[in-house]
């Protein structure tokens, strides 16, 4: 049973990742994708980096250890984080936090149709609401004359890739610290988001708006810092069908903040999507009684 603290933490971390989504599309107003990508992670893996070695984590990789950061990197950090960029620059942001936020649903498809794994009945009940909440959005972006389905599609990549990601790390045989394995996954997709940016995008002028700083600073010292150490110290202790409550809220969190912070207004299909994607979601990772026993966690 988790503490009231560290109940405390994880509704301080969902908040979090739901607040970056809208603060994503905020920072995008003023610095191309990849470059913002690039220099966020940067700083986020720098002061991770002296963070936990302050702590006494062993940090640098052996020869082996390399390969780990390699293979579990691509699609956890590189392939995630780069399509979602993508993504949110191309969709509302609470509506790339609700398409983002179908990969638990991508994870049980790929683990059945590569990995072996079962197929239990309720997950065609999760892939019918995820795929209602994708369609709902996906006619609403072809109908707006400013409509971008594309966006759709890197978040459905995005998602998938994360997915693959999870499915690789559970199989993984790791040495290196999860801590470690973490920065090292950032630096080195950063690295490589340098090259594709300055290829791909003019270089930027590094004048930002004093709000454009602030939302700069929110990615690297909260969504990569703060919340990845609160997630760190949570993780080997966070019951399932807790971890799957927060996956649920933090769309509709993301959904609910981009009206105060980006001024975009949710219309009546975003918040029906939300519905299926939690609903999917529940469906995938919810145990039995689970919202009960949550429900009497909060109140004791």
């Amino acid at each position: 049973m988790m503490s009231r603290r560290q109940l405390w933490g994880l509704v301080a971390l969902t908040v979090m990742w739901g607040i970056n989504w809208p603060m994503m599309k905020l920072s995008l107003r003023e610095l191309s994708p990849l470059y913002f990508r690039a220099l966020t992670m940067s700083g986020g893996a720098l002061w991770l980096f002296f963070f936990f070695r302050a702590r006494g984590v062993r940090m640098w990789p052996q020869a082996g250890e390399w390969r780990s950061v390699v293979v579990l990197g691509l699609p956890n950090v590189l392939g995630w984080h780069t399509l979602t960029i993508l993504g949110v620059h191309e969709l509302a942001s609470g509506r790339a936090a609700v398409l983002g936020f179908t990969m638990p649903i991508w994870t049980v498809l790929l683990g059945a149709a590569f990995f072996g794994h079962a197929l239990k009945r309720r997950v065609t009940l999760a892939v019918v609401f995820a795929a209602a909440a994708i369609a709902l959005l996906l006619v609403d972006e072809l109908r707006s004359l400013s409509g971008r389905p594309v966006g759709i599609v890197w978040m459905e990549i995005a998602a998938m890739s994360w997915a693959l990601g999870t499915l690789l790390m559970r199989r993984a045989s790791l040495t290196l610290p999860v801590e470690a394995l973490t920065v090292w996954m950032m630096a080195s997709s950063a690295a490589v988001l340098w090259v594709v940016a300055a290829v791909l995008e003019p270089w930027p002028g590094w004048q930002f708006s004093p709000v454009m700083w602030g939302a700069l600073a929110f990615a690297v010292f909260i969504n990569y810092g703060v919340a990845q150490i609160i997630w760190f110290g949570l993780a080997r202790h966070l019951p399932a069908s807790t971890s799957a409550m927060s996956i649920m809220a933090i769309p509709a969190i993301g959904t609910l903040s981009a009206t105060f912070i980006t001024g975009e207004v949710p219309g009546w299909q975003d918040a029906l999507a939300v519905v299926f994607v939690m609903a999917a979601i529940s469906a995938v990772l919810l145990p039995a009684g689970a919202v009960a026993r949550l429900r009497s966690l909060l109140t004791r």
